[in-house]
């Protein structure tokens, strides 16, 4: 089997909820962090569209992080985020989908409208861990980027508000959907817990996760946290990072090259 690999942006919700899986069911796999803009071809070339996350698994290429997840509970079912019980499925499931259409955009459209006159921020978030070259040139290059990425998203001060609207509606969702277990589903850990806690990451913002959750967030951003956070939806998603994120299974390069050559030596040998 080879060793899955993940293509991803480092600070995105969508893309920590693709490696969160992972990370939850301790797959070892590659990660390729690649720079917002610079990463189209790159993804184009892979999928022939431009969105991330992208993960190879067992040869398949699968786009979405719903559909990656789906493909790792069949690949590797233990530990399931998917419950045993049917209609505790559903549940999860519908929860999932929930959030990723209701909460994921728009707390995206909102974060980026908020965060569009600190590009420093976005620099440290987004493109710090590459190259000195990769940096210089997005640097150069951010004041085309910018306003693309900004008409792609429909990033603007109408859409920005209806969209911190959808996030306080998801947010109550969230919290009218919480059972006494503390959990969305199943009265434990699952799919719909990490989706609704990935997805509200941008805002919340926990230690646990795990790119530059050390970052100032510009001030606009700083003020809503600390409005949102005596709110169960952000304390609890607090506390899910704490109980569940984990620790990364990701590999170095060089871990998976020696796998690569190990299980070529033992397929000679028999």
């Amino acid at each position: 089997m080879d060793t899955p690999v993940l293509w991803q942006f480092t600070s995105s919700h969508f893309n920590e909820k693709a490696r969160w899986a992972l990370d939850f069911k301790e797959i070892a796999h590659i990660r390729h962090s690649l720079v917002p803009g610079f990463h189209v071809p790159v993804i184009k070339r892979i999928t022939g569209k431009t969105q991330v996350p992208v993960l190879k698994l067992n040869g398949a290429i699968i786009s979405d992080s719903s559909k990656i997840i789906e493909a790792l509970e069949r690949a590797y079912p233990e530990p399931p985020l998917y419950p045993a019980s049917a209609d505790e499925r559903r549940r999860a499931l519908e929860l999932e989908d929930y959030f990723d259409e209701e909460l994921g955009p728009y707390i995206r459209r909102w974060f980026f409208y908020e965060a569009r006159d600190y590009p420093e921020f976005f620099h440290a978030a987004f493109v710090s861990h590459a190259s000195i070259a990769v940096q210089l040139a997005r640097r150069a290059m951010s004041p085309l980027i910018a306003p693309m990425m900004r008409r792609l998203m429909d990033i603007n001060p109408e859409s920005a508000k209806v969209a911190y609207h959808k996030m306080l509606v998801a947010m109550d969702r969230l919290e009218k959907e919480l059972r006494p277990s503390g959990y969305l589903a199943a009265d434990c850990f699952s799919v719909a817990d990490l989706t609704a806690a990935a997805l509200l990451s941008p805002i919340v913002r926990p230690l646990e996760f795990p790119y530059g959750a050390d970052l100032v967030p510009p001030p606009p951003i700083a003020m809503v946290r600390a409005e949102l956070a005596p709110r169960p939806a952000f304390q609890w998603t607090l506390r899910i990072y704490r109980e569940h994120r984990g620790k990364s299974a990701e590999l170095a390069e060089s871990q998976s090259a020696a796998r690569g050559k190990s299980r070529s030596e033992s397929t000679k040998v028999s």
